[in-house]
């Protein structure tokens, strides 16, 4: 390139990983480079002239400094990323790589579809009351409003008669996994758990943020003094309770999250007589409990002796598409106690009243919106969306050879690969089909070798999913 002094010039960088103040401004003046605001060292070799700059490294400069706050030793112990955001990150950098890719997201699981317009009505109404002074609130109860209450305690009768839920049960909250970090917080270090084995990954990582576990194996991918329930198939994915240890506390999900398994009613008879037995706390997430369409138990109080030994979390995400408004709640019956007889319901009603304002007033409208008869029947209209969404997946993955599991009563296909890696299973149909999955050991050891596919997506996006994934693997 010819310049106005009739020379080339380039530049050399003795640190090529460093870009510490060179400036170039301008392409056509060699007089006007400057390295550490200072000329650079000049030479001409073969009719170009060279300017040369010896750069140190920005890392030399680096100062720090540190409090003298110790860090919470159990966060040490947590391996690598939390799942979800992990695969979200592993998703941006294959979109970098393939810009012009259309990239299916089936993995975490996220709604897709509106929110009925009977239930966003109902948050609208809400929105525009609160401009008047007639319709404006501030803080409302830290358990909920009391109609809501009222709402859930109806859908629990709804639900089987003899529950016996009342609405001073009922704590309204911003979601099921804010719930269990709470609950977390109240059972405090020193309690065991339990855990089914794939399980939702938050239950362990609080616990591991809690101190109620010890160090990480590696070889065994599973954390001390947390007691993994296998779920596999030959166990029809219930875990073998008579061989199990007792714990303080039992994490359990039904439909489950990630296999899509539902626990029929002898099995969570069992499951409550072996918490009764032991003297454990059932914690129960039915947080998919609406996608049930066969007699399985919708709510572990649905179980007789339950309301001794259960508390319930659930949540609005997947019922109405709330994953973003964020509405959950969790229920604590009076029967619940500890070893000394102190009531569970009056510490949960502490953490609630010490660490929460109460959920928005906004999304509690949402939820009663949900609960009324044209707000119920919306939302089966559209979790039947979803499962429809399911047997274009199951249909298409079986065409090909390959084993399935759950998606009767979950939004969830449980994919088996034997033998090989989640993980590189994942990134093979990331790679060749661009869709992201979820790696079935990232809900904990006993997911190896599956893959789970969510069926929250668009109908266009799953019928194309759909014969992505036969063309990869028939």
């Amino acid at each position: 390139m010819a310049m106005a002094s009739q020379a080339l010039v380039s530049s050399t960088f003795a640190n090529v990983n460093s870009a510490k103040d060179v400036s170039f401004s301008s392409a056509f003046s060699p007089s006007s480079l400057r390295c550490n605001d200072a000329m650079p060292r000049m030479t001409v070799s073969r009719g170009i002239r060279v300017a040369s700059c010896a750069v140190e490294s920005l890392e030399k400069e680096k100062t720090s400094y540190a409090t003298k706050v110790t860090r919470n030793a159990n966060f040490a112990k947590l391996q690598a990323g939390y799942l979800f955001p992990e695969i979200g990150r592993r998703r941006a950098a294959h979109i970098a790589k393939y810009p012009d890719a259309k990239v299916i997201s089936l993995g975490i699981g996220d709604t897709t579809e509106p929110i009925p317009s009977v239930i966003a009505e109902g948050m609208k109404a809400k929105a525009q009351a609160l401009s008047t002074l007639e319709g404006y609130s501030g803080y409302g109860a830290e358990q909920g409003e009391g109609s809501l209450r009222a709402a859930l305690q109806k859908f629990y009768l709804k639900l089987h008669p003899d529950t016996g839920v009342k609405a001073s049960e009922v704590f309204v909250s911003d979601g099921a996994k804010c719930d269990i970090a709470r609950l977390q917080m109240m059972f405090g270090a020193d309690v065991t758990i339990a855990v089914q084995d794939p399980s939702y990954p938050a239950y362990v990582d609080s616990s591991v943020m809690m101190g109620q576990t010890g160090g990480y194996e590696a070889d065994s991918q599973q954390y001390n003094k947390i007691h993994y329930m296998k779920c596999t198939p030959e166990n029809d994915f219930f875990p073998d309770l008579a061989s199990a240890p007792r714990t303080d506390i039992i994490f359990f999900c039904s439909p489950n999250n990630p296999t899509g398994a539902t626990a029929t009613k002898k099995q969570l008879e069992e499951l409550v007589a072996f918490a009764k037995k032991n003297g454990s706390i059932i914690v129960y997430d039915a947080a998919y409990s609406i996608y049930i369409s066969d007699d399985s138990p919708k709510t572990i109080y649905e179980i007789p002796g339950a309301r001794e030994v259960a508390i319930e979390i659930s949540s609005f995400s997947k019922f109405a598409g709330f994953t973003g408004v964020r509405l959950g709640w969790t229920v604590v019956p009076e029967e619940l106690l500890y070893a000394d007889g102190f009531p569970v319901i009056k510490d949960f009603n502490r953490v609630m009243t010490t660490s929460f304002n109460g959920a928005s007033n906004i999304a509690q409208a949402g939820g009663l919106a949900c609960l009324s008869d044209d707000g119920w029947k919306a939302m089966e209209e559209l979790v039947a969306f979803y499962k429809k969404n399911v047997e274009i997946i199951v249909e298409a993955v079986t065409s090909v050879g390959l084993t399935t599991y759950g998606g009767k009563n979950a939004p969830y296909v449980w994919v088996h690969f034997p033998g090989q890696s989640s993980w590189d299973v994942f990134a093979k149909i990331l790679e060749e089909a661009h869709i992201v999955t979820t790696p079935g050991s990232g809900f904990g050891p006993g997911g190896e070798g599956f893959v789970r596919i969510s069926a929250f997506g668009h109908r266009e996006n799953i019928v194309e999913a759909a014969e992505r994934l036969k063309k990869l693997f028939g």
